[in-house]
């Protein structure tokens, strides 16, 4: 049994593919994930299973969503440690060592082809700071994110890959509802 975090994107906003979070529990508990918990109302879930392959977790996870709610969303599936490692690799330290709210994590689902990632690291945005790696985009949005021009939509057309973004309280959250590794 290993500790995962689900990330879905794009549920709840704006009057959009609603999931009420006690019946995203629900589904998947019938669907034999335990220790089923969730957080806020943005698509945060920490669970556990048996199954450690995570094309398969996704896959699973986004049929049953499908099924269950009538519509397809992103489903993106990290081990615990591997967030652990993102937030551990931060460059952006000074930034998470301050709890600011300007810190946020573009999560990869795959890797980014490395030419892609080399034009996109040439670009600059006014008040934005960002740092590319494997499996995250980090960024410092120092007007807030609601305010960048970086923002998810634009990373996942520059390095053609799917991602879903959380903040760093977030991030931190999912971690310690995991527990203990």
């Amino acid at each position: 049994m290993k500790t995962f975090i689900v990330l879905l994107r794009g549920i709840n906003v704006s009057g959009q593919k609603q999931i009420k979070m006690a019946d995203l529990r629900s589904m998947l508990e019938k669907n034999n994930f335990e220790n089923v918990r969730t957080y806020i109302q943005s698509g945060n879930v920490v669970l556990d299973s048996k199954e450690t392959a995570i094309p398969l977790l996704e896959a699973t996870i986004s049929a049953a969503i499908k099924a269950t709610f009538g519509f397809e969303i992103p489903v993106l599936v990290k081990l615990k440690g591997d967030i652990q490692d993102i937030l551990k690799r931060n460059p952006f330290e000074e930034t998470a060592n301050n709890s600011d709210k300007r810190l946020y994590y573009v999560l990869l689902k795959t890797a980014p082809d490395r030419d892609l990632v080399k034009a996109f690291e040439t670009e600059r945005y006014e008040n934005e700071g960002f740092s590319v790696a494997s499996d995250c985009v980090y960024l410092v949005c120092n007007k807030g994110y609601g305010n960048a021009k970086l923002n998810n939509n634009l990373i996942e057309r520059k390095l053609k890959v799917e991602a879903t973004t959380r903040n760093h309280r977030t991030m931190l959250r999912l971690v310690e509802m995991g527990g203990t590794l």
